[in-house]
């Protein structure tokens, strides 16, 4: 990617378009498209088209999603599958019709089999059932997919999908109603320690195993492919225009809130509440492909967590721990 060509960045609010923003504006790229969601409703197809008439992106990140934890996708099935079918939809063909030199599309670790062998390979896609959960966005995200490589085929377009495993960091979600599990714990964490209280309560078992990756790693990832060679990017293309990227080692849930806790300085106990929804046992992806090309993950997990928190802290979504 040229230094002064134009970026549009779709979703430069959220956690991973942040990051995407944050990373291009260190590299030096100094045309970097953005547009709020009041400015321009992905949703809307017109509007789309005409924004893409207008701008004439060389290069998109297609970042922009519905996004949440266990109860969310659970709770609002109908409204994960519409709206990301409506914003991935639109943003692809817009792209195509404008002449968009490459693409990158954002899914998610869901898209896989809930047994998957582990860890995950490209090639396992639709080999097998998904996890209930939030299998409504994993359909989704899987379309997205599929939508790239048709165009691919059909039209000689250049999109790839990058599939990142679990992400946390700046701007990410710390409602607890429909946060992921790494925010929910360092809010859980430093609202107890802030009151004084000796326990947390922690959704489901504390077996599964998680990857984690904080979202400027994933962004530095995403710059990274899309600033190949032809050839290699090329080769990416083709089959099924798919790579994963993340950190290449997991954890259980247990694990994960006793790190959250020693980052935090919280020295009280983890209740685990069976009851509640453990999700997939694993997803740890296989990111051969990316390690071949010559990117891995830099920022461990506890200094990513430090960061997180401390933005969160900035910002005003949760409290100092004390």
């Amino acid at each position: 990617m040229e230094r002064d060509s134009a970026i549009y960045v779709a979703g430069h609010r959220g956690l991973v378009g942040s990051a995407l923003r944050r990373v291009l504006e260190r590299q030096g790229f100094i045309r970097i498209v953005t547009r709020t969601r009041s400015e321009l409703d992905l949703a809307d197809a017109s509007a789309v088209r005409a924004f893409f008439e207008r701008e004439r992106p060389r290069y998109v990140f297609l970042a922009a999603a519905k996004v949440g934890g266990i109860l969310a996708n659970d709770t609002y099935p109908a409204d994960f599958i519409r709206e990301n079918l409506a914003i991935q939809t639109n943003v692809i063909d817009a792209a195509f019709r404008a002449g968009v030199d490459r693409l990158l599309f954002l899914g998610s670790s869901c898209i896989y089999p809930r047994l998957c062998p582990q860890p995950i390979r490209e090639e396992y896609l639709l080999t097998g059932p998904l996890e209930p959960t939030n299998r409504p966005y994993a359909v989704a995200k899987i379309a997205g997919i599929e939508m790239c490589s048709a165009y691919n085929r059909q039209y000689g377009a250049r999109y790839l999908a990058a599939m990142p495993t679990n992400l946390y960091g700046p701007n990410d979600n710390f409602d607890l109603q429909t946060s992921h599990v790494l925010p929910a714990l360092i809010r859980k964490v430093a609202e107890a320690k802030a009151a004084g209280a000796r326990q947390i309560a922690v959704w489901g078992t504390g077996a599964p195993r998680r990857e984690l990756l904080y979202s400027d790693d994933l962004a530095e990832a995403c710059v990274f492919l899309m600033n190949l060679p032809e050839s290699r990017f090329g080769a990416l293309l083709e089959g099924l225009p798919l790579v994963n990227i993340g950190a290449g080692a997991d954890l259980t849930i247990r694990e994960l809130a006793q790190i959250v806790c020693a980052v935090l300085e919280f020295d009280g106990d983890l209740a685990f509440d069976a009851s509640r929804p453990d999700g997939a046992p694993q997803k740890l992806l296989d990111v051969s492909r990316m390690q071949a090309l010559g990117w891995q993950a830099k920022t461990g997990l506890a200094d990513g967590v430090r960061l997180t928190y401390e933005w969160a802290v900035a910002s005003g979504r949760i409290q100092r721990a004390g």
